[in-house]
């Protein structure tokens, strides 16, 4: 059986012990869990500095680890199970989460006044394990007003809401935050602080949902779908995207990557929400 290593964590000498049961592999492992630290870290294809970026994870994620070797953890992301490679020294024991981070960015303070002074910054989707003082959550790496947070059993109500945030962020293939981002990305984070399990790539992202009758006029959080490229529909006429002209987050008509692109090769999704 041949299964999609972007999304079934195998390798020639090794699989994960889930898959016993559908490939034959020399060496199976049992995932160990760990988490990104307070840092974003770049998921990899391969375990190098240099290789192509297939995703990022946020501080609090979380990620199943089958393999160390030269510094390179292997094994894949438990939020939409994709593969690749993170460096070990960005990963830490796994917390509760309790809260979300739901602004582009949220300040990191070294005491309990919402108005001192920010230490550092966490990005939108970090997720936080703490105790709500007053108008802050104390966590390990210090404060934050609780007016950049939810509790992560309420969920955001608006995906568009959320993607708009985001406005002006620069592209950036595989990113996940504020500090670059990619189109799919743009869509899974928007949906995921909403409560809506979604894929990490655009190809996987074509299920969500259920399609747009024909004729049927576009409405706010459709997905609209052109090559390898997804956009959320602010209304009937605009989407939010990662242009391919400017290169960021801006808000327009949805466009497909090639000139040659026209509406009639955009696929439209509706979701269920």
């Amino acid at each position: 059986m041949v299964l999609d290593p972007r999304l079934n964590a195998w390798r020639k000498d090794i699989a994960d012990i889930d898959l016993a049961d559908r490939l034959f592999a020399p060496h199976y492992a049992e995932a160990l869990t760990r988490a990104c630290g307070i840092i974003p870290a770049m998921v990899r294809s391969e375990p190098a500095d240099e290789a192509e970026a297939v995703s990022q994870l946020l501080p609090g994620e979380e990620f199943a680890v089958l393999d160390i070797s030269g510094g390179w953890a292997w094994g894949y992301c438990r939020l939409d199970h994709r593969v690749g490679y993170v460096e070990a020294i960005e990963l830490a024991a796994p917390l509760e989460t309790t809260h979300i981070v739901i602004e582009a960015q949220a300040p990191v303070q070294a005491g309990s006044d919402p108005l001192s002074a920010a230490l550092s910054f966490l990005p939108m989707g970090a997720r936080l394990h703490g105790n709500v003082k007053g108008a802050v959550l104390e966590f390990e790496g210090g404060f934050i007003p609780l007016s950049y947070l939810r509790p992560i059993a309420e969920p955001e109500a608006d995906p568009v809401t959320v993607a708009q945030r985001l406005m002006g962020t620069l592209y950036l293939r595989g990113g996940r935050s504020l500090h670059g981002i990619d189109c799919s990305g743009l869509v899974q984070l928007s949906l995921q602080l909403c409560g809506i399990d979604c894929p990490r790539d655009t190809v996987d992202q074509r299920s969500l949902g259920e399609p747009v009758p024909d004729g049927a006029p576009l409405r706010r959080g459709d997905l609209l779908f052109c090559e390898e490229h997804v956009g959320l529909m602010v209304d009937d006429r605009m989407a939010i995207q990662v242009s391919h002209s400017s290169q960021k987050v801006t808000v327009e008509p949805f466009t497909c990557a090639q000139p040659a692109g026209s509406a009639d090769g955009i696929e439209r999704r509706r979701l269920a929400v």
